[in-house]
């Protein structure tokens, strides 16, 4: 009888073994893909789903169209780099020390979604702009890159990425190898002591010490894209779910377009034939990929995220559609920026939502999708965006705070306060006046109060964090 009950209990065991693995692999099999596309330097008017006139964006307006649409989606900083750590990190920039554009690396100690996705099976890649720290002390490259540059060395490969394409910053969207001719689109970033034709000197790297060679000519997201859909054919070749990240380097300057991108806009003053073309072939790019996904039968359940990095630059034809000021200013026309998900296993029907959301967001929303817990440092500035998705979100919890080059930023649901230096906080109705025209502040003290009191709290603990605190 014993025996008899010994082996009943082994099979019910077993059965319910066997229903956990079940589960297991159901939960695992359901894990979306994830596919991060960002714009550089992209204003949020800079899109036909905005209304611009001239720029022709099919692909972004496909997927306005189509998936959830964030009319206030923000950049966690005003300028590139620090928002790339928040994107990966889910924190604010200043408390991983990379407060600025080519300031700071992103440390060993931060978990990067990369290195969280890992954990559970996912295949990481990185391609094209990378920006939060050096890619080699051999050589010089780039911006920060070379001999004697050890305390900027933070490589994506060292920070969870298996497959990388990445530069360390900015090169030029048409030919990215080699400096662009003179008079072509704007040549910023170029260099001393260069002509056109010259080694544009940022490099492209594959691995420690590994640099890329060839397929390095005409656009600049193609040369990229080229890189990442290889890289997604083999994870489904492999039934390895991915994890994707595409940074393009577009419109950054110097901003060149070329072939047919040009040619399309011939009837414009040059500089705006070349950023116009730049971005039309970087949405060429955006339906490729998506397009590829269809082909592979898994865009179904891949998370496609797009957004810029910052507003547009002072010296492009790139428009904030109204919004203050530009790149490098926390007023909405530098941090404001597109804000796109297409998903459409969970994102079924075509949404808009209002409700303020930040790059910080994406690594707790995926973690979430994934059903992973994260066990890395605290805290947290983003939150996660599943309710909003399934449409069970109203407003946000919690407020997004700013701060960059003495400016510092609180932006609720409906109200933003904003203040330089020394300066008296100024308040705006963002519901009412997007282009933050009329300052209120005299007007509702006490909101004023209230919300001065959460950011200078917030700007308290950002820096408990620069100061290591949050890696003991």
């Amino acid at each position: 009888m014993r025996i008899v009950c010994f082996v009943v209990s082994l099979v019910i065991v077993h059965w319910g073994l066997t229903e956990m693995r079940a589960d297991a692999v159901a939960s695992e099999a359901n894990r979306p893909n994830i596919v991060l596309l960002m714009a550089d330097d992209l204003g949020w008017g800079d899109a036909g789903f905005r209304g611009h006139k001239e720029l022709k964006t099919p692909h972004l307006d496909a997927m306005a169209k189509e998936g959830l649409r964030f009319n206030r989606f923000y950049s966690a900083a005003p300028v590139c780099s620090p928002t790339r750590a928040s994107a990966v990190t889910g924190r604010h920039p200043y408390r991983v020390g990379i407060r600025f554009a080519n300031i700071g690396r992103m440390p060993k100690q931060e978990l990067t979604l990369a290195e969280a996705l890992k954990t559970i099976g996912y295949r990481t890649g990185h391609f094209g702009k990378w920006h939060m720290g050096t890619l080699t002390t051999k050589i010089k490259d780039a911006n920060r890159g070379g001999p004697g540059s050890e305390k900027h060395y933070a490589p994506p490969w060292e920070h969870g990425f298996d497959v990388c394409f990445s530069t360390e910053s900015k090169v030029p969207t048409w030919d990215p190898a080699i400096v662009p001719a003179a008079g072509l689109g704007h040549r910023s970033g170029v260099g001393k002591n260069k002509k056109a034709g010259d080694d544009y000197g940022t490099y492209f790297w594959t691995g420690p010490g590994e640099r890329a060679t060839g397929n390095l000519e005409g656009d600049a997201s193609r040369v990229v894209m080229d890189r990442a859909i290889p890289f997604i054919e083999t994870c489904v070749e492999n039934q390895q779910p991915f994890f994707t990240i595409v940074w393009f380097h577009t419109p950054h300057l110097p901003t060149i377009a070329g072939g047919k991108y040009l040619e399309m806009y011939k009837h414009l003053p040059k500089d705006e034939q070349h950023y116009y073309g730049a971005v039309t072939a970087m949405d060429d790019q955006i339906g490729r990929i998506r397009q590829r996904l269809q082909e592979l039968n898994v865009a179904e359940n891949t998370m496609v995220w797009f957004c810029s990095d910052n507003g547009p630059e002072n010296r492009t034809p790139g428009v904030t559609g109204g919004l203050r000021e530009r790149k490098r200013s926390l007023y909405e026309g530098g941090i404001r920026v597109h804000g796109l998900l297409t998903w459409p296993a969970r994102v079924k029907l075509p949404q808009v939502t209002d409700i303020p959301c930040v790059t910080s967001d994406y690594l707790p929303t995926i973690l979430a999708a994934v059903d992973l817990d994260r066990n890395g440092p605290k805290p947290l500035d983003g939150i996660n965006l599943l309710p909003l998705i399934d449409g069970k979100m109203s407003e946000r919890p919690i407020p997004i705070g700013f701060q960059s080059s003495g400016q510092r930023v609180l932006v609720d649901n409906r109200y933003k306060i904003y203040a330089k230096g020394k300066s008296a906080y100024e308040l705006y109705d963002l519901q009412k006046d997007r282009g933050e025209k009329k300052n209120i502040a005299k007007d509702h003290p006490e909101i004023v109060k209230s919300m001065s009191r959460i950011l200078e709290e917030w700007q308290a603990s950002c820096k408990r964090s620069a100061e290591g605190d949050d890696y003991k």
